[in-house]
């Protein structure tokens, strides 16, 4: 077993040295191969039976560059000194770490975790985005550097480039998933976000990590629930055409699908979830812009401008409709006897350019309502993928797994 693992990363190694110069998924690092021999040969020292070893024994696991990991510095994708955001490791991390996997490095983040964008391309086509802002666990994943990677989501940056680049990235439940130890950007929607290959390798890694997890298992009889409106007229016309290709594969396939009109105030709730991500960012980076100004974005700088003219009486009416919408989400799944909903992951393909990371708009309500989702890979639009996106009830993250490794399979 210690050759496998040991081989196994020198194979992984080489192909990072072979693919990420262009992608520019990782942070350099110096040094990556001979710390990681020496984490995995401690791993096999102290797990030398395998059927006593943890589940993720041996994992090379990418972690975005907002957490903080032990022996490596944190940037957040800026300018400022690593040493402002210095202290206590993730507990995320850690959870990962006892478990057994190894951290294969820091992935590149957009600047704070926003919309300025990194250097990373998107593995199936360089010349675009591969979403923010968990742009480099998303791409990493995707290009096979690594089969499990740590993102985050404020609006939609786990499940938006998971479409973009091909691949699963899963959003739990809003407090499911510890975020102590990560650089915020709103605390009211920030979210641990998880990429992998496939629905089992995700589900693996809530298990790890979200707290009292409780394997689900499902009869192949969904009733899905395709939410009409205002909300869904957000995605463009070749995503549109490729979610209504999906839903009639899904039906091909025994799913119930059905159209409900929902979100008739989509576009204040969308501008509600702004307000509040302004807000709170400008409350996060006071102390920051007040030493650093000079040094953040353009998109940075407009952000915690705008966020200081919010006021905290407006600041508390927006963060009550977070409560409404989930409630009104879930009433609609109640009442027309929904097991889930089902939406694009993104607007459309990855859009051409490398200057901003694309629009989340599909996954706001998702994240303002704090209910668990995932994004699925489910068909192509010119030869780019599309993601398909579900999401469930207030902590039904494990039913809502449980369906996805069944969609997926359907779809696949």
């Amino acid at each position: 077993m210690s050759l496998s693992l040991l081989a196994d990363l020198d194979t992984l190694l080489a192909r990072i040295a072979e693919r990420d110069p262009a992608l520019q998924a990782f942070l350099p690092e110096e040094g990556r191969a001979e710390r990681l021999h020496r984490e995995a040969e401690a791993l096999l020292a102290r797990w030398p039976r395998p059927e006593e070893r943890p589940p993720l024994f041996g994992v090379p696991v990418g972690i975005k560059d907002v957490y903080r990991v032990d022996g490596f510095p944190t940037g957040a994708g800026s300018r400022l000194p690593p040493e402002e955001f210095a202290g206590p490791e993730a507990e995320a991390v850690t959870l990962l770490r006892r478990a057994g996997a190894l951290v294969l490095g820091k992935t590149v983040s957009t600047e704070f975790a926003y919309f300025a964008p990194g250097p990373t391309r998107n593995p199936r086509d360089p010349e675009r985005t591969p979403g923010g802002s968990s742009s480099g666990s998303a791409a990493a994943v995707a290009a096979g550097l690594c089969p499990l990677a740590l993102g985050t989501q404020t609006i939609g940056s786990t499940l938006r480039p998971a479409a973009y680049c091909g691949v699963v990235g899963f959003k739990p439940t809003f407090g499911r998933i510890s975020t102590a130890g990560l650089v915020p950007l709103a605390p009211s929607f920030d979210h641990v976000g998880l990429f992998t290959p496939d629905v089992a390798g995700a589900a693996l890694a809530a298990s790890v990590l979200c707290a009292d997890w409780e394997p689900d298992s499902v009869e192949w009889t969904p009733r899905l629930g395709i939410p009409e409106g205002a909300y869904l007229e957000s995605a463009s016309a070749a995503g549109l055409a490729g979610f209504r290709a999906t839903c009639a594969r899904l039906a091909a396939a025994g799913c119930e699908v059905v159209s409900i009109p929902a979100m008739p105030d989509f576009p204040a709730v969308a501008a509600r979830h702004r307000q509040i991500v302004a807000a709170e960012a400008a409350q996060v980076h006071a102390g920051w812009f007040g030493r650093f100004g000079e040094l953040y974005s353009l998109e940075m700088r407009e952000l915690v401008e705008r966020g200081r003219s919010i006021s905290a009486a407006e600041l508390d009416r927006a963060l009550e409709g977070r409560a409404v919408l989930r409630r009104d989400l879930t009433w609609l799944m109640d009442h027309h006897g929904l097991d889930v909903w089902i939406s694009p992951a993104a607007p459309g393909p990855a859009p051409l350019g490398l200057a901003n990371t694309g629009d989340p708009v599909m996954n706001i309500p998702w994240t303002h309502a704090g209910l668990p989702a995932i994004s699925l890979p489910a068909g192509e639009s010119e030869g780019l993928p599309l993601g398909l996106q579900l999401a469930a009830r207030w902590r039904e993250d494990e039913l809502l797994l449980a369906f996805a490794a069944e969609i997926e399979s359907a779809l696949s």
